[in-house]
């Protein structure tokens, strides 16, 4: 099989198909990227994936899709679909960028599976397209940081097709993981289309549902930790994505949601989807918040002040800044007259890439010292380890914003912290 697009998808797929057996060939025009990848060396962080890149026989890389077509029997796009510059609406020119490049060369017997996140509506364009070679949809459902147990243990695994061959080959693909009892569901193009930007939808939804909660109970005291926990004793509801604090980002969700309402319009259905715009705003609220409050913890205003920033990565156990709320957060801080000092575990590097305007530290302890105000905005596991004793004479004055409600503030509050967090007393 061939893997086309070697970001966080395609060389995650591309490594855990050749893990269970197959043969793969990685598909990049990103010579660089295919290089580091050759070289079991991923160009991004993905706990398990060098491992798999280091230990493979079975995989290999090259730039040119006409030797995909000859080596595939089965050809995975796995392009990104960024969100369309000026517009809500997703950018497909990658995808088709690949599905022209490739389109010349197929040979008759070859299977076309798109696992891109895409518009509904993409794949019967495209099988029109690349008619008579068949298309099938099998989208994926990878969360940074777990990419690689997801693919090798997924939950469930959904297939659009509209011929029985198809079908029968990606079952032969995914065969390791059926015989292990993993769901396989079969449904039209549309449908696997669907699948995809529901459930990112549902996430979404559910994330900024406790974060509006989380406002409500700014304006009366309440604490939102306490109210999620209750609330997600109910087996109906339960406690995942009810985590109140800075929201969510990365280059999924955001994107993905906004390309739905863009869709939405274009079928007509547009006020079925109308309460994303919702999500979407109190999602960036939390953001403003967040600055907010610091601001309050600075003595009510930056000009002059020291900030430290825990965290740059849209969520721990990644380096992706894509949409960071973190980095959001202390690019406004910054410009409202802050020096503001960042430390993250893995995403340093590609923060001081975007922002390079901040200041950067390799230890958290350095970037507290001489803070007025340290803010925690990315649960890395290590932030929680943190010594809040230790820290506090470090800083010019020991005052924390908990913007992900991971820590535990009576200690860091016994260690003589000022601690605030979003959606709580």
């Amino acid at each position: 099989m061939t893997v086309i697009g070697t970001g966080y998808l395609g060389a995650v797929h591309a490594a855990c198909m050749a893990e269970i057996g197959h043969d793969v060939l990685g598909v990049d025009v990103d010579t660089a990227k295919i290089e580091a990848l050759a070289s079991g060396r991923p160009p991004f962080y993905e706990p398990g994936l060098p491992e798999l890149l280091a230990t493979s026989s079975s995989l290999r890389f090259t730039t040119s899709l006409e030797e995909a077509a000859a080596f595939g029997d089965v050809h995975f796009i796995c392009v990104g679909t960024p969100q369309l510059r000026g517009s809500h609406a997703a950018d497909l020119s990658y995808i088709d960028a690949v599905v022209e490049g490739l389109r010349p060369y197929l040979r008759e017997d070859a299977l076309v599976v798109g696992k891109s996140t895409v518009p509904v509506g993409t794949a019967a364009r495209l099988a029109a397209r690349l008619d008579p070679i068949p298309v099938a949809w099998n989208p994926e459902f990878l969360r940074e940081g777990t990419a690689v147990q997801d693919t090798l243990q997924p939950d469930r695994i959904v297939v659009g097709a509209t011929s029985a061959r198809a079908v029968e080959l990606l079952r032969e693909v995914y065969a390791p993981m059926l015989s292990a009892g993993v769901p396989f569901l079969e449904t039209d193009l549309a449908t696997a289309e669907l699948v995809k930007v529901a459930a990112n939808s549902f996430l979404a939804t559910k994330i900024s549902y406790i974060n509006a909660m989380a406002e409500v109970c700014e304006a009366t005291g309440a604490d939102v930790v306490q109210l999620a926990g209750a609330i997600g004793l109910d087996e109906r509801i339960g406690p995942r994505f009810l985590s109140a604090g800075l929201g969510f980002g990365g280059g999924c969700l955001p994107k993905d949601i906004r390309a739905f309402m863009a869709r939405g319009e274009e079928l007509g259905v547009g006020r079925s989807l109308a309460f994303l715009r919702e999500v979407d705003e109190i999602n960036m609220r939390r953001r403003a918040k967040a600055v907010d409050v610091a601001r309050e913890l600075a003595g009510g205003s930056f000009l002059g002040r020291r900030v430290a920033v825990l965290g740059a990565a849209f969520k721990p156990d990644s380096d992706d800044i894509r949409d960071s709320p973190a980095l959001n957060v202390a690019a406004a801080i910054h410009l409202q007259g802050a020096h503001v000092t960042v430390h993250d575990e893995e995403a340093v590097e590609n923060a001081r890439a975007a922002f390079p305007q901040l200041d950067y530290a390799l230890e958290p302890a350095k970037a507290c010292e001489g803070a007025d105000v340290v803010l925690h905005l990315t649960e890395w596991k290590r932030y929680r380890e943190l010594d809040p004793a230790v820290l506090a004479p470090l800083t010019r004055t020991p005052r924390l914003l908990d913007g992900r409600n991971t820590l535990d503030h009576p200690r860091w509050r016994a260690a003589g912290w000022a601690v605030r967090a979003l959606g709580r007393p």
